[in-house]
């Protein structure tokens, strides 16, 4: 039971993050009592994704993701990265694909993982056709 909440958790973390730092908060809290269940922790991420994004909210989750890669990115990756901050706008499809193309790239398997990273989240954006070596 612990281990499937730790779970669901790791690959919600960052849409909590991305749509709710109060909520993200309260996750982590939450997780602290032993008498978590699964039924309760998604209905407070369910109850995150429904929160008005922000700037601030989505910047902040864009930022921690980028943390994995500050290191190891390139100069134009660094570069593009820091455009995309700017211009977060919606629910930033062309960030995310960003994320998640550097999340391939540089086997982040904690990011590959992560519900806010999955192609299925992107809508129109993931048509787009990005190359995966765009960044290089």
């Amino acid at each position: 039971m612990r281990a499937q909440l730790e779970k669901r958790w790791r690959e919600e973390k960052y849409a909590v993050l991305f749509y709710s730092q109060r909520h993200y908060q309260a996750i982590r809290t939450y997780l602290k009592n032993p008498q978590a269940n699964e039924a309760k922790l998604n209905a407070i991420i369910e109850e995150a994704k429904q929160q008005r994004l922000t700037q601030g909210s989505m910047q902040n989750a864009c930022a921690h993701m980028w943390g994995y890669f500050k290191k190891y990115a390139t100069a134009s990756e660094s570069a593009r990265y820091k455009e995309l901050l700017i211009q977060l706008t919606g629910d930033a499809d062309e960030m995310r694909c960003f994320l998640a193309q550097l999340a391939d790239k540089y086997s982040v398997t904690y990011l590959q993982n992560s519900t806010i990273l999955q192609q299925k989240s992107f809508g129109k954006i993931v048509d787009k056709g990005y190359n995966k070596n765009e960044y290089d």
